[in-house]
């Protein structure tokens, strides 16, 4: 099934090419609602979820079909590891890979969590691993990277504002660089060569904005309060 609305890339037009593919038009709620929305319209026993920069390896592929052969377990989902094509280089390291991620899961037993941006599923019982990868096309350009950077680090100032996290100045002091030496250092991004140094830099902007988005928010909020 593909949910579908607003893309502008002839999605749905595309898709509306292979017989098998139903397809829903929904109005974009947010990535967490629209996402709930999708798993509603959903008919089968289990659910396989992906984005649209995602794609299933051909490994995946067969241990998929295949999993209706094998006997049952008590796993009411499974995680997959994750392999990100970034700047068009495979990254092995840097905390990212395998990088695992809940995606297969038996309807009923998982829902959405609410997160802005970064959302996951809520299982209710045992997770599993399976054995393959799926592909990550997350960023082609650095001109892409930051056409998300801007959006993403508003959700996330707007989902911490939200659980009324408040800024604190070792936000942008701290977190960054120790961010930095984490994926550069201690999760070998150095092995990942410049692409591994890029991806840590990034990775510390997006948190060093993350936060001074927030400290802003709340700047705001002080002001529109000052003024009532």
């Amino acid at each position: 099934m593909l949910v579908d609305k607003t893309t502008t890339d002839k999605t749905v037009e595309i898709a509306s090419h292979y017989e098998k593919v139903k397809i829903e038009l929904v109005e974009w709620q947010g990535y967490a609602a629209t996402k709930s929305e999708a798993l509603a319209l959903t008919t089968g026993d289990w659910i396989l979820w992906i984005d649209a920069d995602e794609a299933l390896s051909a490994e995946l592929c067969k241990e998929i079909k295949n999993f209706r052969e094998k006997p049952r377990s008590d796993f009411v989902a499974y995680k997959i590891a994750r392999r990100a094509f970034f700047l068009g280089k495979w990254i092995k390291h840097s905390g990212w890979y395998p990088g695992y991620v809940v995606r297969f899961f038996k309807k009923g037993e998982a829902t959405f969590n609410a997160n802005a941006v970064h959302e996951g599923l809520v299982v209710k019982g045992k997770i599993g691993t399976l054995q393959n990868d799926i592909y990550h096309f997350t960023d082609p350009t650095i001109s892409h990277y930051f056409r998300k950077f801007n959006e993403y680090t508003s959700l996330a100032a707007k989902q911490l504002f939200a659980e009324s996290r408040k800024f604190k100045v070792s936000d942008v002091l701290l977190r960054p660089p120790f961010l930095f030496l984490k994926m550069f250092i201690l999760r070998k991004g150095f092995l990942d060569g410049l692409h591994g140094f890029v991806l840590a830099v990034f990775s510390s902007l997006y948190v060093f904005t993350k936060y001074l988005k927030l400290w802003e928010l709340e700047k705001n909020e002080d002001r529109n309060n000052s003024e009532r």
